[in-house]
C-alpha cells in the first residue's frame, strides 16, 4: 500500500479572544461572558447540582441553566452572571486601571 502525503494546512494564529477572530460584534463582552459561564459549570460541577437545583440557588429558571449549559447566554448579562457566581459561593473582584492605549479592554482573571 501505498503511504500519502499529507496535504498542507493552512494554520493561523489566533488572537486569543476566538469571538473576535470570527468578527462577532461585542467580541470582548461575549470572551467574558463565556469565561463565566465556564466557571458557573464548573461549581456547578464542583457542588454536584443537578440543573434544578442550580437553578433555584442562582435565581433563574431552569431552562435559562439549560440553555447556558449549551452555550446559548445571550439572553443573560454579565451582571447577572455575576450574580449567579456570587449565588455559587464566589467573590467578584472588579479592578480598573488605567490603559496603555486610547481605549481600554475587558479582561476576566480567575485566582
Amino acid at each position: 500500500m501505498a503511504s500519502r502525503k499529507p496535504e498542507a494546512v493552512d494554520v493561523e494564529l489566533g488572537s486569543g479572544n476566538v469571538f473576535a477572530d470570527l468578527a462577532l460584534p461585542d467580541a470582548d463582552k461575549l470572551k467574558i461572558k463565556s469565561g463565566l459561564v465556564v466557571e458557573i459549570t464548573r461549581a456547578m460541577k464542583r457542588l454536584g447540582l443537578t440543573q434544578v437545583e442550580a437553578a433555584r440557588r442562582m435565581g433563574i429558571p431552569q431552562p435559562k441553566v439549560s440553555a447556558m449549559m449549551r452555550g446559548d447566554f445571550a439572553n443573560l448579562s454579565e451582571r447577572k452572571l455575576m450574580d449567579c457566581l456570587n449565588r455559587l459561593g464566589y467573590d467578584i473582584e472588579i479592578k480598573v486601571t488605567r490603559a496603555a492605549e486610547p481605549v481600554g479592554h475587558l479582561f476576566l482573571a480567575f485566582a
